[in-house]
């Protein structure tokens, strides 16, 4: 079994290319949109209408459309149909009329320009049942940060109706490919307003979110091998944690942000080492005679999850996180990788291959029962988002590749799909602090 069997797994030969070093910082708006497509029924949904904002129409941004999008993509709301209606922050709904549609909630708000170019958005929640005033948002915002504002807005409504942090106003990061030339994404969660953190012509691997959302460590090859890298968003500089002798690859970040956890091979095999980013000699946490790689942390920080074939073939394994013993997770088919743990700890997404397919599995921690969420057949790399409701996942649908969201139920499914190139290696960024 070769590190790269572990490794790219479902990846399907995505890093098979490669050539030379790219820029560094952050600039541009992608040159391909993400169209969301959500499919399913979810058990219970709170029937919301948002009708369109006041002004909306000569702004930008459209805010009521995406505060809609965000909402059922969460499986958590249904939208009620309010095509062809305004409503601002200011006057008080008619609630007859919107119970006659069958809506409990409404949102309603108003976009006006300002002298300085800024944008005034208000918004208001209603519970239309009780006629009640649920809550108000009001900022003034340049036309960069509209989208922005919408999902803060989403991620308002969210809190106020189910008692959870939206998480909406995050952002994922992905890797793409066209032709020969790769590009470290970073996005919205919806997959709109992308930006290219890293255009390269030699493959990127891996990207791990910092706990404070503002840096991403990746693997890249352009040393005509793999080594880690740190990259801060906001500035573009970054640098090398991660260049010892052999293959340096699968970084992932302690919940504290201190150090990484990264497979190295600098004593021969593919072992865990800790990674102290304040600087000293990596800590060797693995001592087994296989490949051990695709480490995770619980959140609360004292697990590692990781991916070994000490049982002949790839399994889920977790051990202290200060290293030694290690015990097996997976026992459900013969070939089981890329372990996600849920914010709460209690759930392990991962990628099973059931068949010769690569199916997204979850599994309850506790009882040890496993789900298998997708009916596609080439998934890769899950993420958590940061309040466990949905998984990000990359796959293949009717011939495409796409990236998906799927809530932790597998009821409720968006695709994210991108216009050209192969995307992969997803990862979902943490709440903002």
């Amino acid at each position: 079994m070769s590190e790269t069997m572990i490794n790219a797994g479902a990846r399907r030969g995505f890093l098979k290319q490669a050539a030379g070093a790219g820029a560094l910082a952050l600039f541009g708006s992608a040159h391909a949109q993400f169209r969301v497509d959500v499919s399913g029924i979810g058990i219970t949904q709170l029937p919301i209408a948002l009708p369109a904002f006041r002004g909306e129409a000569l702004a930008p941004q459209k805010i009521s459309a995406i505060v809609r999008a965000d909402l059922e993509r969460s499986g958590l709301f249904r939208s009620i149909d309010a095509a062809g209606m305004v409503a601002d922050e200011v006057a008080r709904p008619d609630t007859g009329i919107w119970r006659q549609r069958g809506a409990d909630f409404m949102v309603a708000g108003s976009i006006n320009p300002l002298a300085d170019g800024r944008f005034d958005v208000r918004m208001r929640l209603w519970d239309v049942v009780r006629s009640q005033d649920l809550g108000t948002m009001s900022y003034a915002v340049v036309p960069g940060e509209l989208r922005l504002m919408a999902h803060r807005i989403a991620d308002f409504v969210h809190e106020k109706l189910t008692g959870e942090k939206g998480v909406f106003a995050t952002r994922i990061a992905y890797v793409t490919r066209v032709a020969q030339r790769f590009n470290l994404w970073v996005a919205d969660s919806d997959g709109e307003n992308a930006q290219s953190a890293l255009p390269i012509t030699e493959p990127i691997i891996s990207p791990s979110w910092s706990p404070s959302g503002t840096q991403l460590a990746y693997v890249s090859f352009e040393s005509r091998k793999p080594v880690i890298y740190v990259h801060e968003l906001h500035t573009g500089r970054r640098r090398l944690v991660a260049d010892f002798r052999g293959s340096n690859s699968a970084p992932t970040w302690s919940p504290d942000g201190r150090q990484l956890v990264a497979t190295l091979s600098r004593e021969g095999g593919s072992q865990l080492f800790a990674i102290n980013l304040a600087g000293g000699e990596p800590r060797r946490l693995t001592q087994s005679n296989s490949i051990d790689t695709e480490p995770v942390f619980s959140p609360d920080g004292r697990l590692i999850y990781f991916v070994s074939d000490r049982g002949g073939a790839p399994q889920i394994y977790r051990m202290a996180a200060s290293g030694g013993g290690a015990e097996r997770v997976t026992f459900s088919g013969s070939y089981n990788i890329s372990p996600a743990i849920s914010p709460d700890g209690k759930n392990l997404a991962y990628i099973s291959r059931v068949g010769g397919a690569y199916k997204l599995q979850v599994m309850d921690l506790a009882t040890s029962n496993v789900s298998s969420l997708t009916d596609t057949t080439a998934d890769e790399n899950p993420s958590f988002a940061p309040n466990g409701r949905l998984i990000l996942y990359a796959t293949q649908q009717q011939g495409r590749e796409a990236l998906m969201t799927t809530t932790i139920d597998g009821r409720i499914k968006t695709r994210l799909s991108g216009q050209s190139g192969d995307i992969r290696e997803p990862d979902w960024g943490p709440f903002m602090r």
